[in-house]
């Protein structure tokens, strides 16, 4: 199975598409997909849905992993955050890949064990399960991996969390 993870964000959409065998994970790809701060609004956003196609059409995923929203105390971040989200959901539905949703809780007690663990904590593990040298940066990309890692352990339940 190969599970794309998205971490949304309209400056920073980090992405990591996943294989996984049984119980292990192989790492395909992963990175950011950036937005200049100059840029327009629909600028953004169209620029997003562009390179999420150009990724979902390379990889054909069997399941997009999206982490929801962490409700923000700056409701003008978490509105533009909601729209990046909602065209990365739609990309991913207009390329007919099932689409799952996560909270950072459920993502960290996958990865974890702990929903209030640390993001220093999440990011040690994405590296430890993946077998990385490294921690992947930006830090937008090691959640969508642990997105991507979240979904992998909860496959045999994802119908609980399906969009």
């Amino acid at each position: 199975m190969i599970i794309m993870g998205v971490d949304p964000g309209i400056a920073i959409l980090g992405y990591g598409l996943l294989k996984m065998d049984g119980n292990k994970f192989n790492i395909i790809t992963s990175g950011a997909i950036t937005t200049e701060s100059t840029m327009s609004m629909p600028e953004r956003l169209s620029y997003i849905y562009e390179e999420l196609n150009v990724l979902l059409s390379k990889y054909n995923p069997d399941a997009y992993a999206i982490e929801e929203l962490f409700f923000n105390k700056n409701i003008k971040t978490a509105l533009t955050v909601g729209h990046a989200r909602g065209v990365a959901i739609l990309a991913a539905s207009n390329h007919n890949v099932p689409i799952f949703e996560y909270t950072p809780l459920q993502v960290k007690q996958a990865i974890v064990g702990y929903g209030r663990a640390e993001k220093k904590q999440m990011q040690l593990m994405v590296k430890v399960l993946l077998r990385l040298d490294e921690i992947p940066k930006p830090d937008d990309v090691a959640d969508a991996l642990a997105v991507a890692i979240c979904h992998g352990n909860s496959s045999k339940y994802s119908n609980l969390f399906k969009l």
